[in-house]
């Protein structure tokens, strides 16, 4: 006998009974109620996924444009205490040899400052409508093999080979798109395609006339005086061929750190700092990113909440207009752990329905979507950053706390007494 009642008290008869007494619980509530349930277990779990999936993609667009069209897979670029890489001819054609190698781009850089009305008389004391910024020399036809720059050019043209006398110029430096007026910020006013600008770099000057505007929200062309690699080398007195980085592509499947790996074993460490993009990024923006989940973190926590809530709420509201079924189960020698399993059950299930319905809207159709058309923010195309580890996840915190929120009103309904709860007392 004493065995029989061990036997009925124990973890797996009760778990199997409660089981019993959920599904049928479950089969004879209203479908439209189950269906609300069901709906607002899953988007609470679409709000824990996609807030901070779109905060984080904000800053993983921009990084991946970055790496895209500007870094590359791996980036050599000069030491902070040199002004360019040595031998870059040398290291260009160790580039080549990379395994998984697929293509590269070598660009010199320096910094200018840029005049419009260079022409124009001006009273004593005025400044020159001007602006400073980078000056970037590239070789047209590598770059466009590289980045594609010319899908950038919102007006005008993209440079030839031949443009001696044409420059493109970044929209951050134009006041058109950048307005903006502060002390130390100046931006060129009434300049368009076809203007003749000034360009000084030290005691150097030449004149040039802009033949496209370049709109790539990345700072390494938007920020940019885009001109040919040759006339950069004598705006910034340059008569060698040594640049100012290398971008390099490897095709699908590469590792990177293999290739970084590669170039160092190979000697170009010597003549320049190599990184894998990763590395490349500015800290800030990784700080950035960081603060953005757990920004979206904590706005998703509140839907946590609220959908906690209103589990509690529904088992509690289903448990208490039940109480006379509860106290006839107990009466009959049901062990109440085996009723508080039931409604735990019931619990699980509606956020277990929720959390597969949401995860077959992110993975097949909301992530997809947002891949195929970015969220145009001003200065990325952001994207809908979701990992299958960081849903599940989301996942097992959000049925947790459904659990626990059906948990506690149950046990406060099953521990009434019997009786009372019989006579509906």
């Amino acid at each position: 006998m004493k065995d029989r009642i061990r036997v009925e008290n124990s973890f797996p008869q009760n778990a199997k009974v409660g089981w019993f007494l959920a599904q049928r619980d479950v089969k004879r509530a209203n479908i439209w109620t189950t269906a609300l349930i069901v709906a607002v277990m899953t988007l609470t779990f679409l709000n824990l996924i996609v807030v901070s999936g779109i905060l984080v993609g904000l800053i993983q667009g921009s990084e991946d444009a970055q790496k895209k069209y500007a870094i590359g897979d791996v980036v050599i670029s000069a030491f902070l205490n040199r002004p360019y890489i040595e031998q870059a001819s040398e290291v260009a054609s160790i580039v080549t040899t990379i395994p998984g190698y697929k293509n590269h781009t070598i660009r010199y850089g320096g910094s200018a400052r840029v005049e419009s009305n260079y022409r124009s008389t001006i009273k004593p004391g005025e400044l020159r409508d001007g602006a400073g910024g980078a000056l970037l020399g590239i070789d047209p036809v590598k770059e466009e093999n590289f980045s594609g720059i010319s899908k950038f050019v919102i007006r005008g043209s993209y440079l030839t080979p031949t443009d001696q006398d044409s420059i493109l110029i970044g929209k951050n430096l134009l006041y058109e798109f950048t307005p903006i007026e502060a002390p130390g910020f100046q931006t060129l006013k009434n300049v368009s395609v076809g203007s003749r600008l000034k360009i000084t770099v030290g005691a150097v000057s030449k004149e040039y006339y802009v033949k496209g505007i370049v709109s790539s929200k990345v700072d390494t062309f938007d920020t940019s005086i885009i001109a040919l690699d040759s006339e950069v080398r004598k705006l910034t007195g340059r008569g060698d061929l040594n640049a100012s980085t290398i971008a390099i592509q490897l095709l699908p499947g590469t590792d990177p750190a293999l290739a970084k790996q590669f170039l160092i074993d190979s000697g170009v460490g010597q003549y320049g700092r190599v990184q894998t993009a990763e590395e490349a990024f500015p800290k800030f923006l990784q700080d950035i990113k960081a603060t953005f989940g757990i920004l979206g973190s904590a706005i998703s926590g509140i839907g946590l909440v609220v959908a906690s809530i209103t589990i509690f709420i529904v088992i509690f509201v289903n448990a208490i207009t039940r109480r006379r079924y509860i106290g006839i189960l107990k009466g009959i020698g049901i062990n109440r752990r085996a009723i508080l399993y039931s409604y735990m059950y019931q619990a699980c299930l509606y956020a277990g329905l929720g959390i597969l319905i949401g995860m077959a809207l992110i993975f097949f159709l909301i992530k997809p979507y947002f891949a195929a058309n970015p969220i145009n923010f001003p200065f990325s195309d952001g994207i809908l950053v979701a990992t299958l580890a960081g849903t599940l996840k989301r996942a097992g915190i959000l049925l947790v706390a459904t659990v626990i929120a059906g948990y506690i009103p149950a046990r406060m309904v099953i521990k009434q007494n019997t009786l009372s709860a019989i006579l509906g007392r």
